[in-house]
């Protein structure tokens, strides 16, 4: 019975595949207004409502060594108001007009985003248009927000044994890029953050010339073009931010991290350095994760999970949309009693047997079927799509969306040999080890 499942699902994704149609950037249209701002538009009227998001070209990645957490800090103090909009109006105005937004911060970017009704979406637009040239940063709510933030990363990571753990491992893989840094800022840094920072930070960052617009759904792209004009083409060029010029250094020997935290099980991460989109290896690295730790029948979860029931969990994870070259990691959370030399020792012998023997014809189109078919799913939605569009204007350019499938489509049983071979390998690897501690005594 469970074989009929799996070839029925294993139908369905061969269906979505044949039959569904991926956006395709070719159909974005790009815009570049006079003050640099550069505008994305993907009509979609299969649902009566739009996407619409401000991209900035500032995250973690821009700070400096005793400002990390600026951009994030900045992020939530976007909402404190402007001439015209209250504070923590802005959220309000989009709920009573039946919008959903909000907004984060990543390593490379920070985004704002909501999503409205056709007629509501000009709304959205002038809000943003706003924030971008009149935010009041509002001494008032300076320190309380910092309280905020650093409650935030108290629940996030400082009580998160795991997030913890990946913080500390982050730092020690990279020891020059600032890849290294959380995006949430170290407590110490958020902390001696001033609201002058915050001010110089916005004004050089936080400008047309380094952002740009996602706009996705049902509109028309000749009637809010207009309207995207009027609200942000009489907002001033900025400045040009530095760049990033910062390299990691190649590794050369394997970095080791115990760290000992109150938690249930024992954790492994690790962590080895991989390029980003800019390398034609991406796509066999995505599938080579596939391979390793996408659903119950993948290597890592049938040996260590279900066959020899090492770990409570197993998963790997790769992101080739990233400005600069970033990492794969292989992660378990450990099953009681086991030790983590045992699973360690476990997870290396398959990460050397796929180094050495190529994987099955079946199991790597298997492994294809199933990036294609969740790259299809992910631009199910609007917001799936305009997420899609964004991430890759921000690390490499929209158009390389096109390039995607084809590229795994391509790739062959060696060629993920060969980048087993070329990436995962010991002395370009980073482990750290989450070593549970007794809860202390009341």
């Amino acid at each position: 019975m469970s074989r009929e499942k799996n070839s029925l699902k294993f139908f369905l994704s061969l269906l979505v595949i044949l039959f569904s149609t991926p956006a395709n950037a070719t159909a974005v249209r790009e815009v570049v207004l006079d003050n640099g701002l550069k505008v994305l538009l993907l009509e979609n009227h299969k649902s009566p409502s739009v996407t619409f998001q401000v991209w900035y070209r500032v995250g973690s990645r821009n700070e400096k060594d005793g400002k990390s957490g600026l951009s994030h800090f900045l992020e939530h103090m976007m909402f404190k108001g402007t001439p015209s909009v209250k504070p923590e109006e802005y959220a309000r105005i989009i709920a009573k007009n039946g919008g959903r937004s909000n907004a984060f911060t990543t390593s490379d970017v920070t985004v704002y985003f909501a999503t409205m009704s056709r007629d509501k979406i000009g709304i959205e637009l002038e809000l943003e248009a706003d924030r971008m040239a009149n935010a009041l940063l509002g001494e008032a709510y300076f320190e309380p927000e910092k309280k905020v933030i650093q409650e935030e990363r108290r629940l996030r990571t400082d009580d998160n044994p795991t997030a913890a753990l990946d913080e500390v491992t982050s730092a020690v893989a990279f020891t020059v890029h600032p890849y290294r840094r959380p995006v949430i800022g170290w407590m110490d840094d958020i902390q001696n953050l001033s609201r002058q920072d915050l001010a110089d930070h916005y004004k050089l960052y936080y400008a047309p010339n380094n952002a740009f617009i996602v706009v996705t759904g049902d509109f028309f792209s000749d009637e809010i073009l207009p309207k995207i004009k009027a609200a942000f083409e009489k907002i001033p060029r900025g400045p040009e931010p530095p760049k990033v010029r910062a390299e990691e250094p190649p590794q050369s020997g394997e970095r080791r991290i115990i760290f000992k935290k109150e938690a249930e099980l024992p954790f492994i991460l690790m962590f080895y350095h991989a390029p980003n989109l800019k390398s034609p290896d991406n796509f066999a690295l995505d599938v080579l994760t596939v391979v390793l730790a996408a659903g119950r029948s993948s290597r890592l979860y049938h040996e260590i999970v279900y066959q020899k029931r090492l770990a409570r969990s197993v998963d790997a994870n790769y992101s080739s949309v990233s400005i600069d070259p970033g990492g794969l990691t292989v992660t378990a959370q450990l099953m009681p009693g086991k030790e983590p030399a045992e699973v360690e020792h476990e997870i290396d012998a398959l990460l050397e047997k796929l180094k050495s023997e190529p994987i099955s014809e079946r199991e790597l189109q298997k492994a294809k079927n199933q990036i294609e078919s969740g790259f299809i799913f992910a631009q199910d939605s609007i917001f799936g799509q305009a997420m899609k569009i964004g991430y890759y204007e921000a690390t490499g350019g929209w158009r390389q969306m096109d390039q995607y499938i084809e590229g795994i489509r391509q790739i062959t049983r060696e060629d993920i040999r060969r980048v087993a071979k070329q990436y995962l390998d010991r002395d370009h690897r980073t482990v750290g080890v989450l070593i549970p501690t007794k809860t202390k005594a009341q």
